[in-house]
């Protein structure tokens, strides 16, 4: 069960259960309900026939456990010592888009994904982030196929919903220090027999920056807000 939520980023979380973040942000920020969905761009430019993880994500589980460190470390590279929100979303989303089925496993791969999590648990949404990588059963594909992605991101910014938010309220952000994030890039596919294709991708996410500590990631909103 999701430990605290992050509805006042406006870009689609649920309402709180227990304390809200600030009630200003909250406000100026819901008018983002309506943002478009998310995986915007997927499958324009790849080979339909190959089984990718953009239409096969595994669903929201409200009791997933923590992934455990495989033995010798994970594949998954691990966060990077960045303090700046716009720079460390980026490098997550590289890192969510990435992946090689061919030498992790998909508890690997979650593992992984874990360490760029924010340890402050009241405001961790990890379901959300593992749900952006697929089921077992596709990813077992994945694997047959040497399925295989890297990733680029193009530019990154605050949505503007939020921005504004901040301007009117400055002091809102001290509470938690959660920024949300929305990132624009694109990952390169291949597999076996020499396939391969090119894909858009945008993603919102919620990336928590205290200061004096490296930034760390907090969630993936359901929508991409503009």
């Amino acid at each position: 069960m999701r430990k605290r939520s992050l509805d006042a980023l406006g870009i689609g979380w649920q309402p709180p259960r227990r304390v809200m973040l600030a009630a200003g942000v909250l406000a100026a920020l819901l008018v983002l309900a309506g943002a478009v969905a998310w995986w915007t761009g997927r499958g324009q430019s790849t080979d339909a026939s190959a089984p990718h993880t953009g239409s096969s994500a595994s669903p929201k589980s409200t009791s997933a456990p923590v992934p455990k460190p495989p033995p010798g470390g994970s594949k998954v590279a691990g966060p990077p010592p960045i303090a700046d929100p716009l720079a460390f979303a980026r490098a997550s989303a590289v890192m969510l888009w990435t992946f090689d089925a061919r030498t992790t496993s998909r508890d690997d791969q979650l593992a992984g994904m874990h360490t760029w999590m924010t340890g402050e648990t009241a405001y961790a949404d990890w379901d959300s982030v593992q749900a952006q990588i697929p089921d077992p059963l596709l990813w077992s594909r994945l694997k047959d196929n040497a399925q295989h992605a890297s990733a680029t991101t193009s530019e990154a910014h605050f949505p503007s919903a939020f921005k504004q938010a901040l301007a009117e309220n400055p002091q809102a952000i001290a509470e938690a220090y959660i920024y949300a994030v929305t990132v624009r890039g694109k990952t390169q596919l291949a597999w076996n027999g020499g396939g391969g294709g090119a894909e858009d991708r945008q993603i919102t996410l919620a990336v928590q920056c205290r200061p004096g500590k490296d930034c760390r990631l907090v969630a993936v909103a359901p929508r991409v807000a503009p």
